[in-house]
């Protein structure tokens, strides 16, 4: 798309396009999300919350507005994607024969899989002391996060999140329905995570397979009690290095023994 654009209009009006396309996008998945949760079921769904007060008005326009300047900063790495492509610099390719439909299923899969451990690892740093003053700070100010957190980065802090993909273009063949597929993924999981509710069921930390994705009560204790759960779609990471928040199982099952009494009522 953002080819399109500058082809159209150039390069700066792709760009602030670009930005409202992302924004738009976040909201078509937040807005929903935190109206629902937070506006029209907040009574009934109480006994889901994770953590039960109720997030900060402030807070939540300070977590929208952050999101508005990511969406910038991500569209302005998509004009330098486009850029790159230009140049002959990245490995996209528009035609699927050339690599087989396989390989369009195996290609996402990697491009999770690596962004997982670069963000567990990034996200390791950004909680130095220098680090997390200089970035992180900001989207550690939602304590209590909504929907509109998953994109509240300092600016600095969403390029290093950012940065992970035009690195994937300069050595892994992918196509552009790859890249739509996996920031679509990585978006809805995101919101998921900063949800403020639990909405897996009660088998699913201890399931064989579920048991390696995170989840809503995960990221939450992150933001809670800070230097604990700092992966983003999978256990893997935290797991073998030792860095889950030790009561995270026990919360997890307090808080969909809440869902289940709930349903008995």
């Amino acid at each position: 798309m953002l080819s399109f654009l500058v082809e159209q209009f150039g390069v700066f009006p792709a760009w602030l396009l670009g930005g409202i396309f992302i924004f738009f996008r976040y909201a078509v998945f937040a807005g929903p999300a935190f109206l629902f949760f937070y506006l029209l079921r907040q009574k009934q769904w109480r006994l889901f919350k994770i953590q039960q007060k109720r997030p900060n008005k402030q807070i939540v326009l300070s977590e929208i507005t952050h999101s508005v300047l990511t969406a910038l900063i991500f569209a302005l790495a998509g004009i330098g994607i486009y850029g790159m492509s230009q140049a002959g610099w990245t490995e996209i390719y528009t035609d699927i024969q050339e690599f087989g439909v396989l390989y369009l299923l195996l290609s996402f899969i990697s491009m999770v899989l690596i962004h997982d451990t670069y963000f567990y690892w990034i996200h390791r740093a950004m909680h130095s002391k220098f680090l997390y003053r200089q970035l992180h700070r900001v989207h550690h100010q939602s304590h209590n996060p909504t929907p509109w957190a998953a994109l509240s980065f300092h600016p600095s802090e969403a390029l290093l999140e950012v940065a992970i993909l035009p690195i994937l273009t300069l050595v892994m063949p992918f196509h552009p329905i790859v890249l739509f597929a996996y920031t679509t993924w990585s978006l809805a999981w995101n919101i998921i995570g900063h949800l403020g509710y639990e909405i897996f069921p009660a088998y699913f930390v201890r399931h064989p397979f579920f048991q390696w994705f995170n989840t809503s009560t995960h990221h939450n204790m992150h933001h809670k009690h800070f230097h604990c759960n700092y992966g983003l779609y999978f256990n893997f990471w935290d797991r073998l290095m030792g860095t889950n928040h030790p009561e995270y199982l026990h919360r997890f099952d307090e808080i969909v023994h809440r869902k289940s009494e709930l349903e008995r009522c």
